[in-house]
């Protein structure tokens, strides 16, 4: 397996709490305990001669407006040659903790935003994270009523825009099958260990050629 991702690129982790999980806000060397981490470190040990810079700007709680907001100093000012989004599931979270929804509509349109942006502000390459989520404790499986026309359009847009798509949710379904689900989201939502190296893991698949 090839990684299609150049030499001397500067790749991006954008998203909220599954991408933040600690980063710091002072260094870009500290990318956190998560996926995107583990993603930059495997990468960096399997392709060393390729110099890949990473970054992680994932801030928890953020929805797909609060990307928007925060895009041109978070993502724009930095220059990355890549950019790996994985936004949504607080947008269905605020509906159910908060009454605050979005609406899959305003979903699209802010998602539609930033990606633009990117490539026509950068000239970068995209990669789409869909959104996932597993029914534990059991009440989240209402919440697909409201995620699923969200990780629609990811899918849409990761069609469109012609980025990398990782396809998480089916990922997650699948391990399901094999472990408890708690074992790979501990709330239906935030990776465990295991849950991030899984997502780590399909990212590395995804960007292989």
């Amino acid at each position: 397996m090839t990684p299609i991702i150049e030499d001397n690129a500067v790749v991006l982790f954008q998203g909220d709490s599954i991408t933040d999980v600690g980063r710091s806000r002072v260094n870009d060397g500290e990318l956190g305990q998560g996926y995107a981490a583990m993603a930059a470190a495997w990468f960096s040990a399997l392709y060393p001669e390729k110099r890949v810079r990473f970054m992680n700007r994932g801030i928890s709680g953020n929805r797909v407006k609060d990307l928007r907001a925060r895009w041109q100093r978070d993502c724009l000012d930095l220059k990355p040659t890549w950019v790996s989004v994985m936004i949504g599931v607080n947008d269905t979270w605020r509906r159910y903790d908060s009454h605050d929804p979005t609406s899959t509509e305003a979903y699209e349109h802010d998602y539609r935003t930033i990606l633009t942006d990117v490539r026509d502000k950068l000239n970068a390459r995209l990669i789409v994270v869909e959104p996932f989520l597993l029914p534990t404790p059991p009440d989240r499986e209402a919440w697909r009523v409201d995620l699923d026309p969200k990780i629609a359009v990811a899918r849409k847009l990761a069609r469109e825009f012609g980025a990398v798509f990782v396809p998480l949710d089916s990922v997650f379904a699948e391990a399901a099958t094999h472990r408890e689900m708690a074992f790979w989201l501990s709330d239906g939502v935030h990776p465990t260990a295991a849950g991030h190296a899984l997502i780590a893991q399909a990212w590395l698949r995804a960007i292989s050629a």
